[in-house]
């Protein structure tokens, strides 16, 4: 006998999304205002809040979903959940990686490739919310896709006002972020009804 769970509307999307803006606020404010002057203790401070926000609380998320998709069914499958299960799996150990390397000191050029899939998969998730009529979704996916677009470049070594557009981005995106925060926990605590 196949054991059956209940359909859950508590899928656990505003975890990821607080986690990654508080990783976007911490290092794109750094990168958009040169404050904290970049040095190897504010560089090792802010790698710590980039693995433990923007990476781990992404990565449990994803994890989270996609046990409760396929191992559990206790999430809508008719919802575009795969796709944020992939996304925040794959942004979260994305995390872990560009946050090690900060926190070492290690080389940026390598991430320009890195770059390249990302603004793929934040293509790919564009184009999944989109499709499926979450707009709000699609918009943070969009602005995803331009933060590693402009890392292209910039990691690269060929764009050189590079960095402080990727922060802009970050703090934009981050915003965006905080809003979906909100509202997907108004929705689900109080039944309110934010457009997410």
């Amino acid at each position: 006998m196949t054991p059956s769970f209940a359909q859950s509307p508590y899928f656990p999307i505003a975890i990821g999304f607080f986690g990654l803006a508080t990783g976007y606020f911490v290092w794109g404010g750094q990168a958009l205002f040169g404050f904290p002057k970049e040095t190897p203790e504010s560089n090792r401070t802010i790698a710590l809040w980039g693995l433990w926000m923007s990476g781990f609380m992404q990565f449990i998320t994803g994890i989270y979903l996609i046990v409760g998709l396929t191992w559990f069914g206790v999430f809508d499958k008719a919802a575009p959940l795969y796709m944020a299960a992939l996304a925040f799996t794959a942004y979260g150990v994305h995390w872990f990686a560009v946050s090690y390397r900060r926190y070492v000191g290690g080389s940026l050029g390598p991430e320009g490739w890195m770059a390249i899939p990302f603004t793929f998969l934040g293509i790919l998730g564009a184009s999944v919310f989109f499709a499926a009529g979450d707009v709000p979704v699609g918009i943070l996916f969009v602005g995803l896709a331009l933060v590693y677009l402009t890392e292209i470049p910039t990691n690269f070594g060929v764009f050189n006002g590079g960095r402080r557009l990727i922060g802009f981005l970050q703090i934009l995106t981050g915003v965006w972020l905080m809003y979906l925060t909100y509202g997907v926990t108004m929705n689900l605590a109080l039944g309110k009804h934010w457009w997410v």
